[in-house]
């Protein structure tokens, strides 16, 4: 099969980049399965199994997509595209009133709930892009894996949670002094900034992390951080909003939005298994596992079928900025 994978964005992700590093995954396997990728996506990218495009936001899209192609993923909500089958991924939380394409993938039953969709398929990582872990290696700090400047992401709470359960934090995706979303200044020495990192750095500091602290105030809609973590041995303690009631079963993490169960469950931490986080990242979540789901999907786009009964819309309209956290 020719699939062509469309994302506005520059790939490889050098550092961070969700979904970079996710149609990255997709590719590379389904072109190891022997279909013919290609990629159109923005400029600078270069990909050395698959063929790329440079995607021009100026063009109609029907005049950049290839007359070869069987069928295209995109990555972003696009309109008017007719030229060939498509389905198009849902990455982010679109707002009250915006009506989605019907062939929308979500990327957990969470998010396809809350906007009234009937299909997702959950990200899997490849493990070839990590170090093996070393399950035996001593834990020795917790860490934070986002994008700090985000408040949804809640890096502060994170610093309490560590803190007030005598545990040291490392936040991978923010710095100590951030201008980025008003000014925020963290003094507390307890904690360690390394900005953006890549794939080494971060494999290195998940590989020595006691858990992850995820205690995000939104619905997340899936949580890259959540399954490279687990993939390292780490349980997750976050907050039960968006996509984490569903990755994170009891035996591999915690969930509450309260700063005191959370802290109580840090201080608990060696009551998880880090092997038993591995395996469960492994049995659920690998590139190997969400591509044979995406060739079901494209086997019914390619038939002609809808992957959504109705089109997908926001249910409930969001009435507060920030979900619950009792401190």
């Amino acid at each position: 099969m020719k699939i062509l994978i469309v994302n506005n964005t520059q790939i490889p992700a050098a550092k961070y980049g969700g979904t970079e590093r996710m149609i990255w995954w997709l590719g590379k396997e389904l072109n190891s399965l022997g279909h013919h990728i290609s990629y159109l996506v923005a400029g600078g990218s270069s990909c050395p199994f698959a063929k790329v495009l440079v995607y021009d936001p100026a063009v109609d899209i029907n005049l950049q997509v290839p007359d070869d192609v069987d069928l295209v993923h995109f990555h972003f909500q696009v309109t008017g595209f007719t030229k060939k089958p498509y389905l198009i991924n849902v990455h982010d939380n679109p707002g009250f009133g915006r009506q989605l394409n019907q062939n929308s993938v979500f990327v957990s039953a969470n998010q396809a709930s809350r906007y009234g969709g009937d299909t997702f398929v959950h990200h899997g990582l490849d493990p070839d892009d990590y170090h093996k872990p070393d399950l035996s290696k001593k834990r020795i700090h917790t860490h934070f894996l986002a994008k700090a400047a985000w408040k949804v992401k809640n890096v502060k709470g994170a610093i309490d949670v560590a803190t007030q359960s005598g545990n040291k934090l490392i936040v991978l995706g923010g710095t100590r002094l951030n201008l980025k979303m008003g000014l925020r200044f963290t003094p507390n020495l307890n904690v360690r900034f390394k900005g953006m990192v890549n794939n080494d750095v971060k494999s290195t500091v998940l590989n020595s992390s006691k858990a992850l602290l995820f205690p995000v105030l939104w619905h997340e809609p899936f949580g890259l951080a959540i399954i490279e973590s687990l993939y390292f041995g780490c349980p997750v303690l976050g907050t039960p909003y968006g996509s984490l009631p569903e990755l994170v079963p009891a035996e591999v993490g915690l969930l509450s939005n309260s700063i005191s169960t959370l802290t109580n469950g840090l201080k608990a931490i060696g009551d998880f298994n880090n092997q038993l986080c591995h395996d469960y990242a492994i049995a659920h979540f690998t590139v190997k596992t969400m591509v044979q789901k995406y060739l079901l999907l494209y086997e019914q786009i390619l038939n002609g079928q809808q992957l959504n009964t109705q089109t997908p819309t926001l249910q409930v309209a969001n009435t507060v900025k920030y979900l619950p956290w009792v401190e």
